[in-house]
């Protein structure tokens, strides 16, 4: 068992200077088979440590259901990290930002109208209490002091850029001492005067978070952590995509560059990220400063190890930075290999509408509910009703599309609605029959006011002024897809109208990661062997999605597709290598 504290000008361990050299690596973005390979690079790059945020909405998804095994096992992935020799930061929230869904807040939290979002709220401090005691169970035995990783805890995540209320900081220490977390505790913030006074408490370790400027930034951080280590707690190496903007780069030796800056002031650093992984399934978060811009697939945020764990340039550059300061590994990990690249049909299945009855069950209501009336917390729900009018009439959405909306009337498509794009009124050429609107939640914000949001049609919808009734309401559980994607195809084997269900078989002589490339699909969702690889759209700037080995077996393996759209080329297309956008910053 050893001892860390922070001493008057660094850390120390077992009483002698230590210098904190940490890679973030989340555990949740990341298929559990590959965790060992992911530590392992990190430590082969200098590394002497793993960060990870602690993703309360996977945990808990419903409240009262935890879950923590799987690719939720955060006891065995601190475990993989100390048998690597390696310590390990805990990042717990509640909130953590991480362009992952809501922040990693749970929807169902904000059901009730009264909780109070991040501050000292009763209901909400009384659900938070209980999600980092579970997790301070997992966490408390795996402390350095008690022979585990585990040598920093983080209170909250970037709380100056939101409030205030140091109630509820002190809360969340008193709830963390009281779980028997020993080790010293820290805050983050943006290197900015407001936001470090803000965002932290006497006795609380400040840290910075900033990609460039260093020197300047570690002497702001300076003036609010008069003593002990300097530490850049995310040094942003890169950066994330959203759908319709491009892919963002930083150059190698320019990032290299601010790292040695921070080294050669004595500072202690935690690369965001070392590796980003992937926002499998539907966990991709966004962003609203005035324009909705959710979050693509791919986490690979240009870091030193890419999306499909291969090291780059900036691995390299870094791992040259690191062997001046501290000693590296000569083992390196090897070059990306080419993934296999193959090609098969994509055949056409049913419609959306013509299943949606086998894919979740429907409930009536006379006014147009929220997901979050319904207890939907992410996916796709289907509205429909019956509409009778003379002639084409106007649909207006009364406050905001949340966030993506298809209607059709009797299966017919009549128009798209993006919150994006602030749409909210659509002509339909005629009005009679059924009218059916899927809703797609593309990923609840996460930073910022909106936190918490709910998701819908907010505000109902009006036909020429008046509002429909008589609403059939039908969250899909998107796990029942792949069961249906192969069965009945429309007449002449043509591709339905509008969203739709589509199949394919491949074969492998041995998993193998692959990249699935859309480009000339439309807008949906990609199974592999029941597997949720994530969402995929031709605005890119994301083409490829990538197809981890474990998700894959020897022999057939099985596709299934969402379209919401139209496919141009109905092919399942798999190729060498990524292709997530070419433009630099």
């Amino acid at each position: 068992m050893s001892r860390f504290v922070i001493g008057p000008t660094d850390f120390e361990l077992d009483g002698r200077p230590h210098r904190i050299l940490a890679g973030a690596l989340h555990y949740f973005r990341v298929h559990p088979d590959l965790w060992a390979d992911r530590i392992r690079k990190a430590r082969l790059m200098g590394l002497n440590t793993i960060e990870t945020y602690v993703a309360w909405n996977a945990h808990e998804p419903r409240r009262g259901e935890w879950i923590a095994d799987g690719g939720l096992d955060l006891g065995r992935f601190l475990d993989l990290v100390a048998a690597e020799g390696m310590h390990a930061i805990v990042r717990p929230g509640p909130y953590i930002c991480a362009e992952w869904d809501n922040g990693g807040l749970p929807a169902w939290l904000f059901r009730d109208p009264e909780v109070g979002v991040r501050r000292s709220e009763r209901r909400y401090v009384a659900a938070v209490t209980e999600f980092l005691e579970r997790v301070y169970e997992i966490v408390a035995p795996r402390q350095v002091d008690a022979g585990g990783p585990v040598v920093l805890v983080q209170i909250e995540n970037e709380y100056g850029a939101y409030g205030a209320d140091k109630d509820y900081l002190a809360e969340l220490v008193r709830v963390t001492r009281a779980a028997g977390i020993t080790v010293p505790l820290t805050t983050i913030d943006q290197p900015t005067p407001q936001m470090l006074a803000d965002g932290s408490l006497p006795g609380l370790h400040l840290t910075g978070s900033f990609g460039s400027r260093a020197v300047e930034r570690m002497a702001t951080l300076r003036e609010f952590q008069p003593t002990g280590p300097l530490v850049c707690m995310e040094f942003w190496c890169g950066w994330f995509d959203d759908w319709g903007s491009h892919h963002h780069t930083t150059d190698a030796s320019a990032s290299a560059a601010e790292l040695d800056a921070i080294l050669a002031a004595g500072g202690s650093v935690n690369v965001y990220m070392f590796h980003g992984g992937t926002n499998f399934g539907l966990t991709s978060g966004a962003n609203d400063k005035g324009r909705y811009a959710p979050i693509t697939t791919s986490y690979d945020y240009d870091a030193p190890l890419d999306e499909a764990g291969h090291p780059t340039a900036k691995y390299f550059a870094f791992r040259d930075v690191i062997a001046k300061y501290a000693d590296v590994p000569d083992e390196v990990p090897p070059p990306a290999p080419a993934a296999p690249e193959l090609e098969v049909p994509l055949r056409p299945g049913p419609a959306l509408l013509d299943v949606a009855d086998r894919l979740g069950e429907a409930s009536a209501h006379e006014a147009l509910p929220t997901f979050d009336d319904l207890g939907h917390d992410r996916g796709v729900v289907v509205f429909t009703t019956r509409i009778d009018r003379d002639g084409p009439a106007t649909l207006v959405v009364g406050e905001e599309v949340r966030d993506r909306a298809w209607v059709l009337v009797d299966g017919v498509p009549a128009g798209v609605l993006g919150r994006d794009a602030h749409e909210r009124a659509l002509r339909l050429p005629v009005a009679r029959g059924e009218l059916a609107i899927v809703v797609e939640d593309q990923g609840r914000v996460n930073y910022g006011q909106r936190l918490g949001e709910h998701k819908g049609l907010i505000g109902g919808v009006r036909l020429d002024g008046e509002e429909p009734s008589g609403w059939l309401a039908r969250p899909l559980d998107l796990d029942r897809v792949p069961a249906l994607a192969g069965g009945h195809a429309p007449a002449e084997g043509q591709a339905a109208a509008g969203p739709a269900l589509l199949g394919a078989e491949f074969h492998l002589e041995a998993p193998a990661d692959l990249f699935l490339d859309t480009a000339d699909w439309g807008k949906g969702l990609v199974w592999v062997n029941g597997f949720l690889l994530g969402r995929y759209w031709r605005r890119g700037p994301q083409r490829t999605l990538i197809v981890p080995a474990p998700v894959t077996r020897a022999g057939r393996n099985e596709v299934a597709v969402l379209e919401f759209e139209a496919i141009a080329d109905p092919v399942v297309r798999f190729v060498a290598g990524p292709l997530l956008g070419h433009t630099e910053v």
